[in-house]
């Protein structure tokens, strides 16, 4: 549905009532002054929640990260864990991260939940998100809250929902949630807080969270071997610096350098154009502190400290920067080759992302484990450990640098997953091997996957129908080939139905509905097509594969593999 300039004037008007506060109506007043498009552009529509909750720009607004916004899905989810658990004191714990106004927004939201007669803890300053999600569970909590927008740009804020299972939330209770929210007017929500209900709480859940991961991400490597391997860490002004470096201390490294410029948790993120651990730059002083100091290993975390980013020595010495696949697959073989040594019961299994590298079903298939595949997301993954109950997860991870080692914290976890890292560099180089020679290994043994990501920022009201477009386009007229290879089969995750172009037969897909279209090539090609659920882009998922016979033929196939993918690019009209 169009949205008119009547209907955003309407929005205007209701938020210029007394429900909203003079602050509030007079950057609204400013707004219709001087700035008629950001106006437009905040009342256009309201923030949903996506991949990873809500997330959006700070500002007034209904399309924008604020009280109102935030109270209103908080009175909702406080209006639905009231009829969800009824006779139960309905609990409900909050954590935040480094942005600007994440403090205070938490405190909001404890303000609402406790109005609202639910008990909350609330962390007395940031905290990782995996804490956050191991809270929830040690707590006995019937959801969480944490206020975090990743590795956005500093004007950005959000806001994540955790169900009692720790794991982000899902249907059907997602929709049910949205489904309060909506049916709420702003006026409907309490901000008047009963502070007799809000705990603050910090140590006595950063002790127990720091020793579980510790033990969930040391596999006994001797002291020796830890004494001889040098480590550094960059927090990229976020909440890793409360738990990532007292856990890599209480696990026995010693040599951690910390790269003090970017140890400071900062919302402006001044060193970095952006604190993604996805991108090289970001990780640029904590290589030239590495270069520095001869390191193993880099390893930099993004705000909220659920995501990764590696960097180990190649076989020529040298630093290279490894992508989230890369790490996923060497992070997973190390789990399963431990769990091979203790003996398997049977009723393990690993897990990813239908985006993510294939090796992963590779890796699955050679360790006789089940490879479950779920949509982009954790909260997808986190879902499988509690729908299997009677199954074993392990680990498994996706491309966007997210790892999660084991079942004690339910969401990407960079906190056990930096430890995990350290491990398998340690390990690899008392046995006169390396991080980068296992990976090489890994490519002889399973085939060689090259993934490449391409992202196209669309933002504001023109961007989002130019997103919308280009997935008709593809749906309407889909690819005959690319770089030449037959496209031999179209999955379109939001019909549910799997196309086989050359029998034409279809077959239902077993994954819940998304805007996802995924291609697949007769030499074995993978390209995916998404728009983010959290960002205004569109993304492109490239695999490519070949056989690599020994180590020394990495280069020249990785040559080839790269043809291939700007090949793919180019019939896509993405270069």
């Amino acid at each position: 549905m169009k949205i008119t300039d009547s209907d955003i004037n309407l929005r205007v008007d209701e938020w210029l009532t007394p429900v909203f506060d003079t602050t509030t109506q007079k950057e609204i007043k400013n707004l219709q002054d001087t700035n008629s498009e950001e106006l437009k552009e905040s009342f256009y529509k309201d923030l949903e929640f996506g991949t990873g909750g809500m997330r959006g720009i700070m500002g007034v607004g209904t399309n924008r990260i604020n009280k109102y916004t935030l109270g209103k899905s908080t009175q909702g989810l406080s209006n639905y864990m009231i009829k969800q658990f009824p006779g139960e004191q309905p609990k409900a714990v909050i954590a935040y991260d480094c942005r600007h106004n994440s403090d205070t927004l938490a405190q909001v939201v404890a303000d609402v939940f406790s109005a609202n007669g639910i008990k909350v803890y609330l962390f007395s300053s940031l905290r990782p998100t995996p804490e956050l999600s191991f809270a929830v569970r040690e707590l006995g909590c019937h959801c969480g809250i944490v206020l975090t927008a990743s590795h956005n740009p500093p004007e950005y804020n959000g806001y994540k929902v955790y169900w009692q299972d720790g794991g982000q939330l899902v249907p059907p209770q997602d929709g049910e949630i949205i489904a309060e929210i909506n049916a709420l007017k702003y006026s409907d929500i309490q901000f008047d807080a009963n502070p007799s209900l809000i705990q603050k709480i910090d140590q006595e859940i950063d002790t127990v969270f720091i020793e579980q991961s510790v033990k969930n991400g040391s596999f006994a490597a001797t002291q020796e071997a830890k004494d001889n391997t040098t480590i550094v860490f960059t927090s990229l002004h976020g909440t890793s610096i409360t738990a990532v470096p007292e856990t890599l201390q209480k696990a026995g490294y010693k040599n951690v350098h910390i790269v003090k410029e970017q140890a400071e948790p900062d919302g402006n993120f001044p060193t970095v154009k952006s604190p993604n651990p996805e991108e090289p730059e970001a990780l640029a002083m904590a290589m030239e502190l590495a270069t520095k100091v001869d390191a193993d290993i880099v390893i930099g975390t993004d705000p909220d400290c659920d995501r990764l980013g590696i960097a180990i020595r190649n076989n020529q010495g040298e630093l290279q920067l490894l992508n989230g696949n890369q790490t996923m697959i060497v992070m997973t073989w190390f789990l399963l080759e431990n769990y091979k040594k203790q003996g398997f019961t049977g009723n393990e299994f690993i897990a990813s992302t239908i985006v993510s590298t294939p090796m992963m079903q590779s890796l699955a298939q050679a360790y006789g484990v089940e490879y479950k595949e779920v949509l982009t997301g954790f909260k997808w993954i986190a879902k499988l450990i509690k729908d299997f109950p009677d199954q074993h997860f392990i680990g498994g991870g996706e491309e966007s640098f997210g790892f999660m080692v084991g079942d004690f914290v339910r969401d990407k976890d960079a906190v056990t997953s930096t430890l995990l890292a350290c491990e398998i560099v340690t390990f690899a180089k008392a046995n006169g091997s390396s991080f980068y020679s296992t990976l090489l290994d890994l490519y002889t043994k399973h085939g060689f996957y090259k993934e490449h990501l391409v992202s196209l920022v669309k933002k504001g009201i023109d961007g989002a129908a130019e997103i919308k477009q280009t997935m008709v386009d593809l749906r309407n007229n889909p690819p005959k080939s690319l770089n030449e290879e037959k496209v031999v089969l179209i999955e379109d995750y939001q019909t549910g139905i799997a196309k086989n172009v050359q029998d034409h037969t279809e077959h239902s897909i077993d994954i819940p509905k998304s805007n996802v279209l995924i291609f697949y090539t007769e030499a074995g090609s993978k390209i995916a097509a998404r728009p983010s659920g959290t960002e205004p882009k569109i993304k492109f998922y490239i695999s490519v594969q070949e056989s690599l016979h020994t180590s020394a033929d990495f280069t020249a196939v990785q040559q080839q593999l790269d043809g291939r993918i700007e090949a793919i690019k180019k019939d896509l009209q993405l270069t």
